[in-house]
């Protein structure tokens, strides 16, 4: 077999279904709805809390409902594209078993490689981020507070702050991968347990701030765009700003892809798997929807946190406080409800490192197995049935990076990860159609010649953002900074010359053709 060759090699749907159903290397003990609760866990989390209202305030105002749809629009297109593999591949990985069977080996490795360091970053960044909930929580119910050195990691931009270890996000991390490595049931039933907590701590927010909405807040639902963007700190309104919008909150709407790397500890995944990915995307857009709508419902989507300042004219806008649910409602007066909203938020990003260390996990887990990465990680755990190894180190490494670094400029690298992957699940999803349309489906997406490539163009127009015509010359709106992007390109470079130096030489289909 040539390079070439080699670096396109595939392993048949056939090859991966029949491997899904002699798998013994994990417990099948998740049902539909624990599954479901991976995918809202990983969803739903600083969009209720964060890019909602912050959107609102900066870029869109009442028409922040718009951007989320919008971004709704393209994650659906890849949600479908998700669901209809999930159902006719069963195994766990995740696009990276998806492109392994369409697009080849060295592209499975390329999104198997990114998946890897987006999920983990992502635990690295919400871990860090549950700490200071919890911070606030254990502040406001007891009155007690860290020593400054262990309330959050050093940081060269404030080097007086005194901090040096966030050692609540060093506890949050190792004790999630602690519950990972514990049976599978026991960490699925502790994460559906907390993701009901935060959907019923959401569900009251929305309930109790629906009573005190003024429609006239809504007015005018999209406002006039702002020329002079520069002076107001960056705010622009119309549909320039409602498109800006759109590439932000759309890394609110991601997140069930981590539900489909468990395909081999569901219990009946080619049923369960499309409808839990179906079914997480469309609660948790509900919920987006109707906590953007009650919150700019609620106070002026440009209104003051100090009530004597002009609207749009103040030193700190409500919804772009930095606990912005809280700040509305305190500004209503109703302090009675900060603590379920600080239980909501603690809930709801605890959630999210749950599911993405879980995923992680699994992604590193398949990459082993298939002989990718060293076989060492391939090795689930005899009693418990968890692939302890990887998730062994996955969460010391979290653990490290939450606690002691400063990581809020490399968060950006999960957002370009997350878009690459879905361009390419939508296009391999297309190409199967045509190479082999006589497989069984148990889900088909509906529309695949419409949906896919529509698909592909959102995630394309989020990485370089959205094409814009203002006065004649051609101003796109959103995308990802330069700078991201060569990071990105950067970490694919150290991937491939993994792959080249191990991985191809190693891999078990590379064994197989040789008659091993």
């Amino acid at each position: 077999m040539g390079f070439w060759s080699k670096l396109i090699r595939r392993k048949s749907v056939e090859q991966l279904q029949s491997d899904a159903g002699a798998s013994t290397d994990f417990r099948r003990t998740m049902g539909v709805w624990q599954l479901t609760a991976i995918g809202i866990g990983a969803i739903v989390g600083v969009g209720v809390f964060v890019l909602a209202p912050h959107e609102a305030a900066l870029n869109a105002g009442p028409a922040v409902v718009i951007s989320f749809l919008v971004a709704g629009i393209g994650s659906a297109c890849a949600a479908l594209s998700y669901a209809e593999f999930a159902g006719m591949i069963p195994v766990t990985g995740s696009a990276y078993t998806y492109g392994y069977a369409v697009l080849g080996e060295l592209p499975a490795w390329i999104i198997g490689w990114d998946l890897l360091v987006e999920y983990a970053l992502i635990v690295g960044v919400v871990a860090a981020g549950t700490s200071n909930y919890l911070q606030s929580l254990i502040a406001d119910v007891t009155g007690l507070h860290l020593p400054i050195w262990l309330q959050g990691a050093y940081d060269p931009a404030h080097p007086d702050s005194g901090r040096v270890v966030n050692i609540i996000a060093v506890a949050v991390a190792l004790g999630m991968a602690w519950i990972q490595i514990m049976r599978t049931e026991i960490g699925a039933r502790f994460n559906t347990i907390v993701v009901s907590m935060k959907v019923i701590g959401v569900g009251i927010v929305i309930v109790a701030g629906a009573f005190y909405v003024h429609t006239s807040n809504w007015t005018p639902f999209i406002p006039d765009l702002v020329h002079d963007a520069a002076a107001t700190g960056g705010t622009r309104y119309g549909m320039n700003g409602v498109l800006a919008a759109s590439s932000i909150v759309f890394f609110a709407v991601f997140g069930y892809d981590t539900l489909t790397t468990a395909a081999e500890e569901s219990k009946n995944p080619q049923r369960d798997l499309p409808l839990a990915v179906l079914a997480s995307l469309g609660i948790s857009m509900l919920m987006y929807l109707a906590i953007s709508l009650v919150l700019t419902g609620m106070v002026p989507y440009n209104g003051c946190v100090d009530p004597s300042q002009a609207a749009g004219h103040c030193d700190q806008m409500i919804l772009a406080s930095q606990a912005p649910v809280s700040a509305v409602f305190a500004a209503r007066d109703l302090h009675w409800i900060s603590a379920i909203i600080d239980i909501a938020a603690v809930c709801g990003i605890a959630s999210v490192v749950f599911a993405f260390m879980l995923g992680a996990a699994r992604i590193w887990f398949a990459l082993s197995r298939d002989g990718l990465l060293p076989g060492w990680f391939a090795k689930s755990h005899p009693k418990y049935g968890t692939p302890y190894r990887p998730t062994m180190v996955l969460g010391i490494f979290t653990a490290l990076a939450a606690g002691f670094l400063p990581i809020r400029e490399l968060a950006e690298l999960v957002n370009i990860g997350t878009l690459s992957a879905f361009i390419l699940i939508c296009a391999s999803v297309l190409i199967l159609r045509i190479r082999r349309p006589e497989l069984e489906r148990r889900f088909r997406t509906p529309a695949i010649w419409v949906l896919a490539p529509l698909g592909i163009l959102f995630s394309l127009f989020l990485i370089i953002g959205w094409p814009w015509f203002e006065n004649g010359q051609y101003h796109p709106i959103g995308g990802l900074d330069i700078i991201t992007i060569w990071r990105f390109v950067i970490w694919m470079a150290i991937g491939l010359a993994i792959y080249l130096a191990y991985g191809m030489r190693h891999s078990k289909v590379e064994a197989q053709n040789r008659g091993e």
